[in-house]
């Protein structure tokens, strides 16, 4: 898709399995089991700050070693004092995006990289502190059914910005960008004309034409944060592909700063051979550079469904928790685009929208609850909520875990 407008997403979601991962109960624990998981201790990591009381393991588990396939993992635990807690899988999209990159590196993670790429620092918001997703969960869900004791106590999954159903998320999409005044009349009218019947992954060449024209006409943005300044050739970093060149910059409102261009740290700092090392990461000796996003994978990806609503459906009534978040300067996948797919799910509304506040009695963005799933926007956030709005997320996080509705006056879980 040449030309086309980021589709690159770098969607964010949770699955929550209570209390831990067990063995079945029929399978006891082996002595090399035991010896791999102390392998896969982190002992420490370079440039790591001293005052870090969390245990870390990493390393791959493998899913097809006839075929060579494995995946990374990075799990951070709580601190002693705060287990038992639950296991969160954290996966971001892409598709083909590193969920160390982002995720666990400006996002929820335990860590910051600081612009020399070489040191950390401890995110002050990080959830171990105190369009996969639905998929997974189903395939979760039913292999769970029927099982007396099942293996994953599986509780529920929450979803950020994601594309959800191709057709209600093209027609939301090309409204926000007409509304928030990115595009003119004359490509409005046409992206609705030549699009919206389209699939997001196979694209016509007449709707491919209508991306090229909205994306010019939007200008040099920030896709993923349409109010904050892009990451240019004058701030600390920038790199060749779109999706990267248009990070964000600025400062939030509270006074803290905000580093316009993560990626560059990420990107340095894990390319250092030490780092790899202490992550236990490319024990093969993969002799190219480790880059955030996979363009390899993202140009020949094909495996996305034109909807999710059915699976939605599935597991809603299946009883799951069931949560719905977008950041509402998002354009790639933005709130409104949401909203439409939401709407099509027809689901009752159980409580109607209203204002949730935050710890310091600040709008923190809007909710609604419907029969089987809620939705929670965060005022002023992007794509990737947490980046954009640490504090206002991990209330969010809270809440979700907790199983509670988005507060209305501010007070905490």
């Amino acid at each position: 898709m040449t030309g086309r407008f980021p589709v690159a997403l770098v969607a964010v979601a949770v699955l929550v399995a209570w209390a831990q991962l067990r063995p079945p109960p029929t399978v006891a624990a082996t002595a090399d089991q035991q010896g791999g998981h102390e392998a896969d201790r982190i002992v420490r990591l370079p440039g790591q700050p001293d005052d870090v009381d969390f245990p870390m393991y990493s390393g791959y588990v493998t899913v097809n070693h006839h075929a060579g396939r494995a995946l990374f993992y990075w799990l951070q635990e709580v601190p002693p004092e705060a287990q038992p807690a639950p296991l969160v899988l954290w996966l971001n999209g892409g598709p083909g995006c590193s969920s160390v990159a982002y995720g666990a590196s400006e996002e929820l993670g335990a860590f910051r990289i600081r612009p020399d790429g070489a040191t950390l620092f401890l995110n002050r918001y990080r959830w171990n502190r105190g369009h996969y997703v639905p998929q997974l969960s189903q395939i979760v869900y039913r292999k769970n059914k029927g099982v007396e004791k099942p293996i994953i106590n599986f509780k529920g999954f929450m979803v950020g910005n994601a594309v959800t159903d191709d057709y209600h998320d093209q027609v939301g999409t090309f409204e926000s960008w007409w509304n928030h005044g990115l595009i003119s009349d004359a490509t409005y009218r046409l992206l609705d004309a030549t699009c919206v019947h389209d699939e997001i992954e196979h694209a016509s060449p007449p709707c491919n034409a209508a991306y090229d024209r909205a994306t010019a006409e939007q200008g040099d943005i920030d896709p993923y944060s349409i109010y904050t300044p892009t990451c240019n050739e004058t701030s600390s970093s920038s790199s060749s592909t779109p999706r990267r060149i248009r990070r964000l910059k600025g400062r939030y409102r509270g006074g803290s700063s905000y580093d316009p261009c993560t990626e560059r740290h990420s990107t340095v700092y894990y390319n250092r051979p030490e780092v790899q090392r202490a992550l236990h990461a490319n024990v093969t000796g993969i002799n190219y550079t480790w880059a955030t996003c996979s363009d390899t994978i993202n140009n020949n990806w094909g495996d996305s469904p034109k909807t999710m609503l059915h699976i939605y459906k599935e597991l809603i009534a299946a009883g799951l928790r069931i949560w719905v978040f977008s950041g509402d300067t998002d354009s790639v996948v933005p709130l409104t685009a949401t909203r439409y797919s939401i709407d099509a799910l027809d689901l009752p509304t159980v409580v109607s929208w209203y204002p949730w506040y935050d710890d310091i009695k600040e709008v923190g963005g809007w909710s609604q609850v419907y029969k089987g799933l809620t939705l929670v926007t965060v005022r002023g956030a992007g794509h990737e909520v947490p980046l954009h709005r640490p504090r206002q997320a991990l209330i969010l996080f809270q809440h979700f875990l907790h199983g509670k509705p988005m507060p209305k006056n501010g007070t905490a879980v």
